[in-house]
């Protein structure tokens, strides 16, 4: 497995102090990017957060998914939250070790009370100190959060006083980059009340074990009902064990959302949302506990398509820290159809300048610390896709396409409505569940080149 090591060089260590006006959490920040570049230490708040209890047990919550690995949960992780300020909320992500977890905490305009929020991305520090710290906010603790330092401590301090090496593989950036692919897929499926909601996840094994399930369940009323197959409705629940995170916050929960594709006929990715006040919490599973977002392959396509590279470099220089982005405005803007900006958005997710919120069916800008093409150059499907297509190995007929490999022959079929279908065995036990297989690919890489050579 490929992995870089990511160094987070803070100014002190991150930490709740108590004062005579109440608790402050003073979260530390390391490596951000913003709207004028690069900063060491960037500032994006100082206030009050207006449910402090709930806050604070939301953010314990995105750092216990940031320590977990719930596929060998024997080994631990260590990937410090990501927060992205977009001018009118926070949100803070995380990732478990294993890929197959994704956290989100939307602390949205009503969730803060202080000054204007900031644009930019940056790595929080949270350490052991802290999560005890956030464990002890009361219900009527008045919580003061400042993201970043003060001014004068960035200019006067010497260096980092805290630094942390955590090795980073790429398998966790392909999860990123393949999380924005999936949820841009999901509806809204079903919406529970705060007392269902809580009575609903209680019910959920806590876990601990090596073994999971693949679970289902359908909107029944006011609730969820289990059912053993993928039934019209259905939501799929890998690994129910992996909502454990969700029980920090279920006595502040208001509701219940729950978020997956249209139609599932095998099982899926799921996203599950408890509103909290004035925040929002949000978990998205994998579609299976041992099987982590990095092999999804929903964004070989968008990778593959020509040109995309182009307009991801131009649609990129339209972004501007929004925490909604609207597609359409930025095809108004760029002049490329809504087709080819949202193929940008999804490479750009690649290098993780995009994220996706179901709750609001929207892309929003942010900036991981992963170069541009990194996911690219290190995807076996895509690069054996290419390498087929350089070799001649990919002869194009009427509605259908030959590859050739080695001494196997592989055929890819057009269906009626211009989907891409093939022999191979991977094709043959996925049916596209995870993204095209190297000779669709590479049968597409083909088919691009001579249209863009007949131009």
């Amino acid at each position: 497995m490929t992995q870089a090591v990511q160094t987070y060089a803070y100014l002190r260590s991150s930490a709740v102090h108590e004062t005579p006006g109440g608790r402050r959490l003073a979260l530390e920040t390391s490596g951000g990017t913003g709207p004028l570049g690069a900063t060491a230490h960037p500032r994006f708040f100082a206030g009050f957060l207006t449910s402090p209890q709930a806050a604070a047990a939301a953010l314990l919550a995105v750092a216990d998914v940031a320590g977990a690995r719930y596929h060998q949960p024997r080994q631990r992780a260590s990937l410090d939250p990501v927060v992205t300020a977009g001018g009118d909320r926070l949100r803070f992500e995380s990732f478990s070790g294993c890929c197959g977890v994704h956290a989100r905490l939307d602390v949205l305009a009503d969730g803060l009370d202080g000054d204007e929020t900031g644009h930019g991305t940056t790595n929080v520090d949270v350490n052991h100190p802290l999560r005890e710290g956030l464990s002890r906010v009361g219900t009527g603790d008045p919580l003061h959060l400042a993201v970043g330092p003060d001014a004068l401590e960035v200019t006067t301090s010497e260096g980092p006083l805290t630094e942390k090496k955590v090795p980073l593989p790429d398998r966790w950036l392909r999860g990123f980059a393949e999380t924005q692919v999936l949820a841009a897929g999901f509806d809204l499926r079903a919406e529970l009340p705060a007392a269902e909601a809580v009575r609903f996840l209680r019910t959920l094994p806590r876990g601990g074990g090596r073994t999971s399930t693949v679970g289902w369940v359908v909107p029944a009323g006011r609730t969820l009902r289990p059912t053993s197959r993928p039934a019209p409705g259905a939501v799929c629940l890998p690994g129910p064990e992996r909502l454990g995170a969700l029980q920090r916050v279920l006595r502040h929960a208001l509701a219940l959302r729950v978020y997956g594709p249209a139609r599932p006929t095998a099982p899926t990715a799921s996203a599950w949302e408890v509103v909290l006040p004035g925040m929002r919490l949000t978990l998205t599973l994998s579609p299976d506990t041992a099987r982590g977002f990095s092999g999804e392959g929903g964004v070989l396509t968008a990778l593959a398509a020509e040109g995309s590279a182009e307009d991801a470099d131009l649609v990129a220089t339209l972004l501007a820290w929004e925490p909604r982005i609207d597609p359409a405005e930025l095809a108004e803007q760029s002049g490329l159809p809504v087709g080819r900006v949202r193929a940008a958005l999804t490479r750009l997710g690649t290098a993780g300048q995009i994220g996706y919120d179901p709750a609001e069916a929207a892309y929003f800008h942010r900036s991981l610390p992963y170069a541009a093409g990194r996911a690219e150059a290190h995807n076996p499907r895509l690069q054996a896709a290419r390498a087929l297509a350089a070799a001649g190995a990919v002869r194009l007929e009427d509605g259908l396409a030959t590859v050739t490999v080695d001494d196997h022959v592989q055929r890819v079929r057009t269906g009626t409505g211009g989907e891409l279908g093939c022999t191979c065995l991977w094709w043959a036990k996925y049916r596209g569940g995870r993204g095209p297989c190297k000779h669709v690919l590479a049968v597409g890489l083909v088919r691009a080149g001579q249209a863009g050579g007949a131009r």
